[in-house]
C-alpha cells in the first residue's frame, strides 16, 4: 500500500525467512510454487526481481497475499504443512480466475503467473488485535505507575513503592485478555496451531510482458482502447468467495454461517439480514455462531442507524437468551 515500491524482493523474502533462523535443515520451511518444493530465498528474490520489464518506478514489482485459516479450520487440518500446500495450489487457481484479462485471447490460467508461497508456524500479537487493544487501558496505568515508582527510585518525586506495586499486580490479573495467566500484549507470541501462509506474486506474468495486478481498482470491465475491447480488472468478491469455498470442498469443511464470507458482508452492509438468518439457525448451530464471534472479537451490533440498531439490539436479546439454552444443552466444545 502506498506510493513507495521497493525495487527488490530482498527485504521481504528475508523477513519470511525469520522462522527457520537456528533451525535444522530438515525443520526448515521452503519456499513452494505451484509444481515445486524446496526452493531458495536467493532463487525467489532472483526469479521477482527478474520479472519487473517495463514498470515505472511508482509501480509495485510485486504483491503479498497472506492466508490465515481460523483455528477452527486448523483443526480440519490432518498435516498443517503438507495440507496447507495443497490448498495454496488451488487457491492460486482461483486467484488467477478472479482477473477479467486474456493473455493470447484466451484466460490468464495458472501458468501465467509468477508466484512463491512459504509456510510459517508463529503469530505475535499485533496492536490492531482486538484482544491488546481491550487490554490498552490497563497497559497504559501500568506504564504510569512504572514511570512513577522511577521517579521515587530516584528521587524525582515522594511514594509508596510497595503500594504501586501492589497497584501493578492487581491491573495485571485485570486486564480481560490473558494468555498462560499473562496479560496479552503486543509482540506476545499465540498459542495454538498458528500455521498461515505468505504468498509473493509478480506483478508481471510468467513471460515477463503482461501486468496482471489485484489491486486493480476495476473490479470487472471492458473498455474500448485504440479500438478494441480489452478486458481488465480483478475481481476480489470473486477471490474470496471462491477460496472458502476451495477450502470447504478441499477439507470437507462444514463451514457455521457466523464464519461465512456472506456474513460478514451482510453484517456490515445489511445488519437486518445478518441478523434475521442468525436468528433462524438451529439451536446448536446458533450456539457455535455466538462462541466464534466472542473468539473472534466481532463486535455484536455495528455502526448502523440508531433506528435499526434499537431494533438490532432487541433482536440480540433473544439470540442470546437463545443462544444460552443451547450451549447448556450441548457439548459443544471450543
Amino acid at each position: 500500500m502506498g506510493g513507495n515500491f521497493s525495487k527488490s524482493s530482498a527485504d521481504f523474502v528475508g523477513y519470511l525467512e525469520k522462522e527457520n533462523q537456528g533451525l535444522e535443515q530438515q525443520d526448515m520451511e521452503h519456499f513452494f510454487n505451484q509444481y515445486g518444493d524446496e526452493i531458495s530465498a536467493e532463487a525467489v528474490i532472483r526469479e521477482i526481481d527478474g520479472n519487473t520489464a517495463k514498470l515505472e518506478k511508482h509501480e509495485p514489482r510485486f504483491y503479498s497475499i497472506t492466508i490465515s485459516p481460523s483455528k477452527y479450520e486448523l483443526q480440519k487440518l490432518q498435516n498443517s504443512s503438507e495440507d496447507l500446500k495443497r490448498y495454496t495450489r488451488e487457491l492460486m487457481k482461483d486467484y488467477v480466475a478472479s482477473f477479467n484479462r486474456e493473455i493470447k485471447g484466451r484466460p490468464v490460467n495458472i501458468d501465467d503467473i509468477k508466484y512463491y508461497a512459504k509456510i510459517e508456524h508463529q503469530r505475535t500479537f499485533k496492536g490492531t488485535d482486538f484482544q491488546v487493544k481491550e487490554n490498552q487501558p490497563y497497559a497504559t496505568k501500568i506504564l504510569q505507575l512504572k514511570t512513577e515508582i522511577r521517579n521515587v527510585q530516584e528521587g524525582r518525586a515522594e511514594g509508596n513503592i510497595k503500594k504501586m506495586k501492589k497497584e501493578i499486580a492487581k491491573l495485571e490479573k485485570q486486564a480481560p485478555h490473558q494468555q498462560n495467566g499473562k496479560r496479552i500484549v503486543q509482540g506476545m507470541r499465540k498459542d495454538g496451531n498458528q500455521s498461515h501462509i505468505h504468498i509473493v506474486v509478480s506483478r508481471k506474468d510468467a513471460s515477463n510482458r503482461f501486468s496482471l495486478s489485484p489491486g486493480s481498482k476495476y473490479k470487472a470491465s471492458d473498455v474500448k482502447l485504440n479500438g478494441e475491447t480489452v478486458k481488465r480488472g480483478f475481481n476480489r468478491d470473486k477471490f474470496f468467495e471462491r477460496a472458502e469455498k476451495t477450502f470447504d470442498k478441499t477439507f470437507g469443511y462444514k463451514r457455521n454461517f457466523a464464519e461465512t464470507y456472506k456474513a460478514r458482508k451482510d453484517f456490515v452492509k445489511n445488519p437486518n439480514l445478518y441478523f434475521a438468518a442468525l436468528i433462524k439457525l438451529p439451536a446448536n448451530e446458533k450456539a457455535l455462531a455466538f462462541k466464534m464471534i466472542a473468539k473472534t472479537g466481532l463486535p455484536i451490533v455495528p455502526n448502523i442507524p440508531v433506528s435499526q440498531t434499537q431494533v438490532a439490539l432487541r433482536v440480540l436479546k433473544r439470540l442470546r437468551r437463545g443462544a444460552e439454552i443451547a450451549i447448556k444443552s450441548s457439548s459443544i466444545g471450543i
